[in-house]
């Protein structure tokens, strides 16, 4: 009886030790189940994606913004649209910062767009990423006025769904911009949160965009809220359509306010997916 026992015993021990207890016991994903996409809303429709399931970039998806003259930021990359900036790997966009002479510069980039090839007033938008890290790297995943009919930068307004800054590890920041709320005279609207690991994993980052407000989001969590004040379009100009923007810089006001380290180059942000959902 004992010796039937002992064994009983042992046999239990082994069917929790293979994780049976976990698989009885326990109906949460499992790690390495992506639950990162499962929006809190119900009541939205996917309208426009990339998976970056194929072996190039879609170009009927996406255009570039060429050029090293500082992009108002005084930031020091050339963005290219060579194939050794921004390519598909495995399932991912890949926007490669490079240490390389051209055009005058001593690095360049990438800087995707979707003007005129998704363009969107409204709605839920969500990127899933890994971002660079180290001194002087700033990565940015943010929308512009396709059409600025309120006039330039800021008047017509900007939407900064994620930036961070490599001094700064694992501090994101969500902000918007407009000629009456904008860095450049210290009145944006912006909010920050910590978020562990940005640089070694995939986080989701994401805003809800809607007349009264923006709100955005790291994978679900609402960390800040943009609210429409109702004064007019100098302080909300955010009812016109805009397109999705995704860079890194290097250096510049901003990237570059603790200086650089080009020993770290090349760093390279890597997109799974891009999402655009409206609301039903």
């Amino acid at each position: 009886m004992k010796k039937n026992l002992f064994s009983l015993l042992l046999f239990i021990q082994f069917l929790f030790s293979a994780g049976c207890g976990k698989k009885f016991g326990n109906d949460e994903p499992a790690p390495s189940q992506d639950t990162s996409s499962q929006h809190p809303l119900e009541g939205w429709t996917l309208v426009w994606n990339d998976e970056f399931d194929g072996t190039s970039i879609d170009r009927t998806k996406w255009g570039y913004d060429v050029g090293g003259h500082g992009w108002g930021n005084n930031e020091l990359q050339y963005y290219t649209d060579q194939k050794e900036n921004s390519f598909v790997e495995n399932g991912k966009l890949v926007i490669q910062l490079r240490k390389e002479e051209y055009s005058g510069r001593h690095y360049t980039s990438a800087r995707m767009v979707t003007k005129y090839r998704g363009d969107w007033l409204y709605g839920h938008i969500e990127i899933r990423a890994k971002l660079p890290w180290g001194k002087g790297t700033w990565p940015a995943i943010w929308m512009l006025p396709t059409d600025w009919e309120y006039g330039g930068w800021p008047n017509s307004g900007e939407i900064d769904i994620m930036e961070h800054v490599g001094y700064d590890q694992d501090v994101i920041h969500g902000s918007t911009h407009s000629k009456k709320y904008y860095f450049k005279i210290n009145t944006q609207k912006t909010g920050t949160i910590k978020v562990t690991n940005v640089s070694t994993e995939f986080h989701t980052y994401a805003i809800d965009w809607f007349p009264d407000r923006i709100d955005f989001f790291v994978d679900g969590k609402k960390y800040f809220s943009s609210t429409n004040d109702g004064t007019g379009w100098e302080a909300w100009p955010f009812d016109k359509r805009f397109h999705l923007i995704i860079n890194i810089a290097f250096g510049g006001d901003w990237g570059g306010a603790k200086g650089i380290d080009e020993s770290i180059l090349p760093q390279r942000m890597e997109i799974d997916y891009v999402r655009v959902y409206k609301k039903q």
